[in-house]
């Protein structure tokens, strides 16, 4: 009984182990963004414009609060301690507030720019 010693070849097909996207199709707002594109750049603009449209609110909101102030002292000239009492403790709460809501809002803005530029 002669032995046959040719080795015969076994080829494997399955599924590959690692799979590669395709660069065309692959969508990374991320990459847009340090590489510069102009994708990157409509991104960044996007934000930078939230940002200021939150500052620009605020800014609105203090003019309102703020201006009419010294219109309103000149039409009392005898009342000094209302001035203080105006400046000192009635204004000081509503400041708060507003740049509490500042920074809540600027850091909503900056969560939902990760949040858009990671989940895809």
């Amino acid at each position: 009984m002669p032995q046959d010693h040719t080795e015969r070849r076994v080829v494997v097909t399955g599924p590959p182990r690692q799979t590669r996207r395709a660069s065309s199709g692959y969508y990374r707002p991320r990459t847009e963004i340090d590489e510069q594109t102009t994708l990157g750049h409509t991104y960044v603009r996007s934000l930078m414009r939230t940002q200021l449209r939150a500052a620009l609110t605020v800014f609105a909101i203090l003019v309102l609060l703020v201006g009419p102030l010294p219109l309103l002292f000149a039409a009392m000239p005898d009342a000094r301690r209302l001035e203080w009492s105006v400046l000192g403790f009635g204004l000081y709460a509503p400041l708060v507030l507003l740049a509490r809501w500042y920074v809540r809002r600027a850091e909503r803005n900056e969560r939902d720019f990760v949040r858009l530029v990671e989940d895809r």
